[in-house]
């Protein structure tokens, strides 16, 4: 649980750093985040864009036809003509006139400009200084926009300014219908990615060539919504379109160039179009044949031409395909900001391996991705593609760091100090709930079993310090491993002794009933032991085992140097008395009631009631058994005979049982009920026997 925690703040942290990130608006992390959404294009390819917007475009084989550009004003508005006669309702030249070529070239084309129904003609700011044509500048600024709204206190409009323009020269174009800027503004690496839709100049706000285009193709005025902190809208009559602050429109590329429906001038000039091939469409002419047009990279296309930058806008708006970055996609970022990294936390929290957290962080990250990429694909939203993702990243990152510093760090410490005390199955648990391990010691129930050699003194003097440390060995490593295998922690080893708990230092079900399947398994490999050990002439081994039940103080005992996890208390204490009384009884395993009443399963026989040292109490002592003998109703029968002072009536059934089977806890009975006839015990006996050693 404590882990837990951690994460989830690992991943409040990682949050809060890709937001400050986001709101900061870095240049290397906004430079990334472009990158990644190029990618986007290139991964989702062309598109095909809808039918309205064309381009006719003066390419290599208009060139190669019609001579070098420039060409003849003469020829360029025969191009004019011939566009309106194949029917363009909106006609946008990419292209200036800024220079007078001769009174009749420059009338010829004033001519067809001015017949034109619906031209728009181009022209572009600049920022060095230069003497312009007063006529053509007074001419251009009548294209301004005029419907401008400033919300209260807004004294200056925050677009882009430059400070001079190059204008068509006065004669050619005083017929035209509007005028519209073809500057384009590259992103930071030189790519285009945003087209400028508004640029100051002289303090009055002027339309984009596409954006008058579209102005005239739909019949809608431009109207301007100006906030404090920039533009807040820019609309053709009821359509918004979704520009930034700056006025920029984010592009939605089609494709490369040759995406748009793409006509050489050649044939509008020769007239080899179908009748109505440009009928009702919008326009746009310019050049592309390398070496006269302006090259644009843009994702697509390292050498898009400008001319299609200006179809891409145009057909955006009117096959309503914006790119959006807008509340939803704020939304969104935020959310995916902050929940994808909750999310990895929860589910890094639910494992300790570190590949499969390696599989979550990849299925975070590649899942964000693939959202991100449906998202831009078939809603057209424009999702950030870095900040989401750096918080997964900082999340997994500072998740791992944090796993390998400090919980795997615990862990190995943890498996280092267990996995020779406990089986591979509680170091897993120990390792992965960490926090269910309390170490400083607390009280709990508890099963307790002891088990020592008989006689081992004796044995000890009879071999050589080889032979008794091989035959310890022998004995010890199996009785280590059913210890394990019964969800017990090997304690300590005490000479010859074992010491094992049960239910600590992880909860147990059933912890009684583990020390007694525990205590039959070993007297069942002991046997198999002493088989082994009579074939090679070592003396067989007489072990006596205790168990007792009850609360006692478990943790990490001693010195911080030395780790000893233990049991101490009065329960722990019993069960060492219980071993030590097989001696008395000649029996194998004695457990206390309170391990007898929650061993379900087993068989067992009380024995006796007994005050072991150290206690006031009696303690009723049952022997453990692997099967039940013929005479235990006629034993059962002579211990009631025996408790009610009837040593007459029970001495004949315990001589008769330990003369039938020799059994050792009958017999002692026999001796206790020849004494008692002889010399009663008094009215004041309570059965109980008083053990005077340990």
């Amino acid at each position: 649980m404590k882990r837990g925690f951690i994460f989830l703040a690992i991943a409040l942290v990682a949050s809060a750093i890709a937001f400050l990130l986001y709101r900061g608006q870095f240049a290397f992390v906004e430079q990334v985040d472009l990158r990644l959404k190029d990618a986007r294009f290139r991964l989702r390819g062309p598109v095909k864009p809808g039918p309205q917007v064309a381009v006719v475009a003066i390419d290599n084989r208009s060139v190669k036809e019609i001579g070098r550009w420039p060409w003849s004003r003469e020829v360029t508005a025969r191009l004019i003509k011939n566009l309106s006669d194949y029917g363009a309702k909106t006609v946008a030249l990419d292209m200036v006139f800024s220079e007078p070529q001769g009174e009749p070239q420059d009338r010829a084309l004033a001519q067809a400009v001015a017949a034109s129904p619906n031209l728009v003609m181009g022209y572009f700011f600049r920022n060095d200084p230069q003497q312009s044509d007063p006529l053509a500048i007074a001419q251009t600024a009548a294209a301004k926009v005029k419907f401008l709204r400033l919300e209260e206190g807004v004294s200056s409009v925050p677009l882009t300014q430059f400070s001079n323009l190059d204008a068509n020269i006065a004669a050619v174009g005083a017929g035209a219908r509007d005028f519209g800027f073809f500057n384009q503004i590259p992103d930071d690496d030189g790519l285009f990615r945003k087209a400028p839709l508004l640029l100051l100049y002289d303090g009055d706000i002027y339309a984009s060539l596409a954006l008058k285009a579209l102005s005239r193709f739909q019949g809608r005025e431009i109207m301007v919504d100006v906030a404090s902190f920039g533009v807040r809208s820019v609309a053709l009559g009821p359509q918004a379109l979704p520009v930034n602050e700056q006025g920029r429109l984010s592009l939605n590329y089609y494709g490369p160039t040759g995406t748009f429906t793409t006509i050489s001038a050649a044939d509008v000039l020769k007239g080899r179009l179908p009748k109505d091939a440009l009928k009702d469409k919008l326009i746009f002419v310019g050049a592309t044949e390398i070496g006269i047009y302006d090259m644009r990279a843009m994702p697509f296309d390292a050498a898009l031409p400008g001319v299609e930058i200006h179809a891409t806008v145009a057909a955006n708006a009117l096959d309503h395909r914006f790119l959006l970055r807008d509340s939803r996609t704020l939304g969104l970022e935020l959310a995916c900001m902050f929940l994808l990294p909750i999310l990895l936390a929860l589910l890094l929290n639910t494992t300790p391996r570190t590949v499969v957290g390696l599989g979550y962080f990849t299925l975070s990250v590649g899942g964000y991705f693939l959202a991100n990429y449906l998202f831009f694909s078939f809603s057209n939203l424009d999702l950030s593609m870095v900040f989401p993702v750096v918080s997964v990243v900082l999340t997994y990152a500072g998740a791992e760091a944090y796993r390998n510093l400090v919980i795997e760090k615990r862990g190995r410490y943890l498996k280092k100090a267990f996995s020779s005390y406990v089986s591979a199955e509680l170091v897993e648990e120990i390792v992965k709930n960490p926090d269910r391990l309390k170490l400083g010691g607390e009280k709990r129930e508890v099963s307790i079993l002891f088990s020592d050699i008989r006689g081992f003194t004796t044995l000890s003097e009879s071999l050589s310090p080889e032979e008794l440390v091989r035959l310890l060995n022998e004995y010890l490593a199996p009785m280590t491993r059913i210890v394990m295998e019964e969800r017990g922690t090997l304690d300590k080893f005490i000479g010859d002794a074992v010491m094992a708990i049960y239910n600590a230092p992880l909860t147990v079900a059933g912890h009684a009933g583990h020390a007694c399947r525990s205590a039959l398994k070993m007297l069942e490999r002991l046997g198999e032991l002493n088989e082994e050990f009579s074939k090679r002439g070592v003396p067989r081994l007489e072990i006596g085992i205790g168990i007792n039940t009850g609360e006692a103080v478990v943790g990490n005992m001693g010195a911080d140097m030395r780790f000893d996890y233990t049991a101490i208390g009065d329960n722990v204490n019993l069960s060492s008395r219980l071993e030590g009384l097989n001696k008395y009884y000649g029996t194998h395993v004695l457990v206390s009631e309170s391990t007898r009443s929650q061993a379900d399963g087993f068989l067992f026989r009380e024995v006796d009631l007994v005050r072991v040292k150290g206690k006031n109490e009696p303690v009723a002592v049952y022997e453990l058994l692997s099967e039940r003998p013929a005479f235990e109703p006629r034993f059962v029968q002579a211990l009631a005979h025996y408790r009610e002072q009837e040593f007459s009536l029970a001495l004949p059934l315990f001589d008769e049982i330990a003369a039938e089977s020799g059994d050792p806890v009958s017999r002692l009975y026999l001796e206790r009920c020849r004494q008692f006839v002889a010399a009663p015990p008094g009215a004041g006996w309570d059965g109980v026997y008083v053990a005077k050693s340990k």
